[in-house]
């Protein structure tokens, strides 16, 4: 058997191809498994063909991942089977390796003394003053393959394993556990902090939400009580249907408004999700108390100023409520449905929907009062874009990375997004004009709630990535989703 030309073999290999999204399980982390093998193994008394046996086993128990994330113990005898013949190791030799190999898969399950130090082998930095480094490491590791998704759960899982570890050689069980459980009680420790800290942070958010929410409200009912309905002004989506209603057949505002949005609360549940409907539903009935119970003054009857201001304040209600992950009006919630059975935009359904409202309103209250109406409505839409820090329908993101690759899978498999990708270079810095490479230029379509996301995945991988932005006003075909209204 030639060990020393088979680790070279294999050293060099894993070094030049070994997936950069793989923070942890790279060639310093075999190199460190050999290492640990040889010390366990001298304390253990294990010489000769055994320790030549179990260091290969060493050398090749992570060559998987070359192949394969998942079932990557498997790939690894697929690959030590297909090498070892050229390194002068027979049949039988391999296979002793391979099911070596396979004892380090989790949970680990060692049936013999070779096997039980290449479990400890493997899982050695667990009781060393390096764990939180490593911990650190395969952490990203896991984020980057999407198998982990949050922090907190990241802690979590780290604590149940490290709770039922135990270490097999006496050598590992005396020098190492020690420690072990030094590591798990920080652990612990940080997981009970960071509960602590999801329990503040859900407190302010939930105080933020309704901080937003009961603004908004009272901002929309003194728009519609101070300037619209006094002058028989209306909006466009529900709440000019809910004008129309009121001001042709004179029923109560605050009870025309609950009707005509209870269909869209209800298709929220199925086309949005439960708590954006739950939250609207409240949002809806606070609106109208507000109308019914509180006395706002008529502010003016000067129809430049009701269709601007009127349409201002309208504007700045819905606003308010849709950061809070909620709505006044569920005309995109209609807009959003008709999309997927036409192949119409969302812009052009709801223009539609309001041609609709405006010309009834022309037809029963004389074309000037539909014409500010108008006003009054792109009034209200350019402040509901505004509050909402200029929602638009989607937003192109172009970004540069060294780090494209782990950006690239991420992208797809995390956000759920399709990505386009151009070939080009980067460099030609001021003064540095000749030093440039070359890379992948990634370009994807989000929502602009989703642009925040995007941008602290991408700092999490490459924090000097150049990632910039531009507006969408209409996108279709790909893989591209709605615009989000919470």
């Amino acid at each position: 058997m030639q060990f020393e030309k088979v680790q070279s073999f294999v050293i060099g290999k894993l070094a030049k191809e070994i997936p950069k999204s793989l923070a942890y399980h790279d060639v310093h982390h075999t190199k460190v498994v050999i290492h640990n093998t040889r010390l366990i193994a001298e304390i253990e008394g294990i010489t000769g063909e055994e320790l030549t046996i179990l260091l290969t086993a060493a050398l090749f128990h992570d060559t998987g991942f070359l192949e394969s994330y998942q079932e990557h113990e498997k790939f690894s005898c697929d690959f030590a089977r297909k090498t070892l013949p050229a390194f002068q190791y027979d049949h039988t030799q391999i296979e002793w390796i391979c099911r070596l190999i396979m004892t380090t898969k989790i949970p680990q399950s060692a049936e013999d003394v070779l096997g039980r130090i290449l479990c400890d082998a493997d899982l050695l930095y667990l009781g060393t003053d390096h764990y939180f480094k490593n911990a650190k490491l395969l952490y990203k590791e896991l984020r980057n393959r999407v198998i982990i998704k949050s922090y907190d759960e990241w802690i979590q899982y780290q604590v149940d394993f490290m709770d039922k570890h135990e270490y097999y050689t006496n050598m590992a069980k005396g020098v190492y556990t020690h420690k072990k459980n030094q590591n798990l009680y920080l652990l612990k420790t940080r997981a009970h902090d960071e509960k602590k800290r999801k329990v503040v942070a859900f407190d302010l958010g939930f105080i933020q939400d309704l901080i937003f929410i009961t603004l908004g409200v009272l901002t929309a009912a003194f728009a519609l009580k101070g300037f619209l309905v006094p002058n028989n002004f209306f909006d466009g989506g529900v709440t000019g249907i809910s004008l129309l209603i009121h001001e042709i057949y004179h029923i109560n505002l605050a009870l025309v408004i609950l009707v005509a949005n209870l269909p869209f609360i209800i298709l929220s549940m199925y086309g949005i999700n439960y708590s954006f409907a739950i939250k609207t539903l409240v949002c809806i009935i606070l609106l109208g108390l507000c109308l019914h119970y509180l006395p706002y003054p008529i502010i003016t009857s000067d129809k430049l100023l009701v269709s601007i201001f009127g349409g201002f304040f309208l504007g700045l209600g819905i606003g308010l409520t849709m950061r809070a992950g909620c709505a006044v009006d569920g005309i995109e919630v209609l807009a959003l449905y008709a999309l997927r059975r036409s192949s119409f935009t969302i812009s052009e359904i709801i223009l539609a929907l309001n041609i609709i409202i405006f010309s009834i309103a022309a037809f029963q209250f004389g074309i000037q009062t539909a014409l500010y109406s108008m006003l009054t409505y792109f009034t209200a839409s350019k402040t509901v874009d505004y509050v909402v820090e200029g929602i638009e329908a989607y937003t192109g993101v172009t970004i540069i990375s060294s780090n494209s690759e782990i950006i690239k899978y991420r992208l797809v498999n995390e956000l759920g997004r399709g990505i386009t990708v151009y070939k080009g270079e980067r460099g030609f810095l001021p003064g540095k004009f000749e030093v440039h490479d070359n890379c992948d230029i990634i370009f994807t379509v989000i929502t602009r709630l989703e642009l925040r996301k995007l941008r602290d995945l991408v700092a999490e991988i490459d924090p000097k990535a150049f990632v910039f932005a531009s507006t969408i006003k209409e996108a279709s075909g790909g893989i591209i989703k709605r615009r989000h209204l919470h």
